[in-house]
């Protein structure tokens, strides 16, 4: 676990510090800004929003647009169309969404003077209802005539074309294909949270080497359930049901530690924080015993122990299992409503993505009936992706609690710090920074990463231990990444 978490650790590090430093590059030009900026506001404001008003005084009067299969329009018929099949029925909805690295600008001058600019790019087509995340249903490349006018910018000619289905437009889906296939993981989950929104879900590849897998396919997602407990602690401190400087030993001491009276110095606090002492699990350690390696408190040693531990007193407190808390504070206020933390009656098996090994050999899945705090959570990145949202959002945790959250409570080294169940990465441009974890078992490998100060996030759930070319190929292919996702972090 740890030599997995490292590596991806170090690969989002290179990654974004990369990244960072190509998107400088390519907004050195003022031009190249104004005309992004120009195409985001058109369509959003125009075409996603339908601010008729808007759009009419964007367009230039004697408008040209082409398109390559409903043919020629004029100003009045682009106008009139847009009326008619974009915006009449805001409950099933086209929106239009640029591929932002794939944007290039070329200025038009005359005598020496900027009169407009010559925009080329590619951008995607979905359909949004209300409840449901954006479904793609075409690609495009486009290229439009932007003239000067006064201050503002006005589309004069528009040419979209080369429109494909999405499952045949991209040879990216091929690539993601391939890799799965050569690394011997059958399937990858991919979720993108713009500006506080899940915009994308998409599942590759197969169940089990043969079945397709669905866009809901269920994951077992290892230690990324501990971010989902964690923040289920912090509801119930936010409702005052539990203090995270409280002694747990008044509900639970572990069989193990009745002799060691460092147990009384056990809280919330010190266990979300992973700083109880615990090793990571009691059967890695030779007495095979649960027991303090260092003073609670004293530093950070990462446990699955802790939140074991953790669990078992809330429930001893309340009464109240983990899975009846989590789905009232949690899962129900944040839309998650396919997660459980076990194989209870409601899980489908028919959609499971099952394990393998590095070789490629299927992993018998061990079915637990019992809750983890630490482990084996199992859900869709749909789900996932509404967990990353909702944080982003504030979790609907009190302001002084949410700010807590994000605090460095524990530093680890250099710009690599830990809060309230998540790792905190700094060291980006402005006051940026990163929270994420990782998980990992036997054929389950699964990453969620998000920025708060801009409000974008990913996850990627992966069911097979050989990963590492496909972390890469996500992290450094920013299409799969929200287009503009790390130029927005």
């Amino acid at each position: 676990m740890k030599k997995i978490k490292t590596i991806t650790l170090a690969l989002v590090v290179t990654v974004c510090s990369a990244l960072h430093i190509n998107a400088q590059l390519d907004k050195n030009s003022t031009l190249f800004k104004t005309l992004k900026k120009q195409d985001s506001i058109f369509f959003e404001k125009g075409f996603n929003q339908c601010d008729l008003e808007y759009l009419d005084n964007h367009i230039a009067h004697d408008l040209k647009f082409y398109h390559d299969q409903s043919g020629f329009q004029d100003r009045n018929t682009f106008f009139n169309n847009t009326k008619k099949y974009i915006c009449s029925n805001p409950d099933k909805k086209p929106i239009r969404k640029v591929n932002a690295n794939s944007l290039e600008v070329f200025p038009l001058f005359n005598n020496g003077k900027l009169y407009g600019a010559i925009q080329k790019g590619r951008h995607d087509f979905y359909i949004r209802e209300k409840g449901k995340v954006d479904v793609m249903t075409s690609s495009a490349m486009f290229t439009h005539v932007w003239l000067l006018k006064g201050d503002d910018w006005v589309l004069s000619e528009a040419l979209s074309f080369d429109h494909h289905d999405p499952d045949k437009s991209s040879a990216n889906v091929n690539t993601i294909d391939k890799l799965l296939k050569d690394n011997n993981v059958p399937a990858l989950g991919l979720g993108i949270v713009e500006n506080g929104k899940l915009t994308k879900v998409e599942v590759y590849g197969t169940l089990d080497k043969n079945q397709k897998a669905p866009y809901n396919t269920i994951f077992k997602v290892a230690s990324l359930t501990k971010p989902v407990f964690a923040l289920t602690v912090l509801k119930l401190v936010d409702k005052g049901l539990l203090d995270l400087q409280e002694p747990l030993y008044k509900y639970w001491i572990d069989p193990d530690l009745k002799k060691d009276k460092r147990y009384k110095k056990l809280t919330p606090y010190l266990v979300i924080t992973h700083q109880t002492g615990f090793p990571n699990w009691r059967y890695m350690t030779n007495s095979n015993k649960l027991h303090f390696q260092f003073e609670p408190g004293e530093k950070y040693q990462y446990s699955g122990e802790g939140f074991e531990y953790l669990r078992k007193a809330i429930e001893k407190k309340l009464g109240r299992s983990v899975e009846e808390l989590a789905q009232e504070f949690l899962f129900k206020p944040a839309g998650m409503n396919d997660t459980r933390f076990w194989w209870n009656d409601s899980m489908d098996e028919s959609r499971y993505a099952q394990n393998f090994d590095e070789n490629g050999n299927n992993i018998k899945t061990e079915k637990y009936y019992d809750a983890n705090a630490a482990a084996n959570l199992l859900t869709t990145v749909e789900d996932y992706g509404r967990f990353i949202s909702y944080v982003i959002n504030g979790a609907e945790l009190k302001r002084e609690l949410f700010q807590d959250m994000q605090k460095h409570q524990v530093k680890l080294q250099e710009n690599d710090f830990f809060g309230f169940g998540w790792e905190i990465l700094t060291g980006f441009s402005g006051d940026e920074f990163a929270m994420l974890h990782t998980g990992k078992d036997p054929g389950v490998s699964t990453l969620a990463i998000m920025f708060p100060k801009s409000k974008n996030g990913y996850v990627v759930f992966l069911n097979g231990d050989n990963v590492n070319d496909i972390y890469e190929y996500l992290l450094t292919q920013k299409l799969y990444l929200g287009d503009e996702l790390w130029d927005k972090r």
